[in-house]
């Protein structure tokens, strides 16, 4: 099995904070589920009875989202991924997420709320393997179906 990537390491985070990125960011979350939540880390957030990966990260969710919105964060997408059509065989992604912050500060201010924080556990408990990808709009032309006609 392969290393799993549930955090950022500091020096990730350093070289996210040091690409001075401007502007709005989005970030692009790919997420592989635990079969059942492990919990044994964060015993205060586990429910009575075992609950999914799947699961666990709703819980998350619920927890997250009044922070999101109120650091000026919203949820773009949520959904569900699977098999790679591009990439490693056998690689599979059980949702894939799109989050969108005003600014690279206004992401730190949301990723460093204590109450938000408090609720961290439910992500860990749910999760095998984990990708977060930031990017910003590139300025480049993209060609659109309205343009090609």
């Amino acid at each position: 099995m392969t290393t799993p990537y549930l955090e950022p390491t500091q020096e990730a985070g350093r070289a996210f904070i040091m690409r001075g990125l401007q502007g709005g960011i989005v970030m692009l979350n790919l997420l592989r589920f635990r079969e059942t939540a492990d919990y044994a880390a964060y015993p205060e957030l586990a429910p009575d009875a075992p609950i999914s990966g799947a699961e666990a990260f709703d819980r998350y969710i619920q927890h997250t989202l009044p922070f999101l919105h109120a650091s000026g964060g919203d949820l773009l997408f949520l959904g569900a991924g699977g098999d790679m059509l591009i990439g490693p065989p056998g690689e599979r992604w059980d949702l894939v997420m799109l989050v969108q912050q005003e600014s690279v500060e206004s992401f730190l201010a949301f990723a460093g709320n204590q109450a938000y924080l408090a609720g961290m556990g439910h992500r860990a408990a749910a999760l095998e393997d984990s990708r977060l990808l930031p990017m910003t709009a590139t300025g480049h032309a993209v060609a659109t179906k309205e343009m090609s006609s």
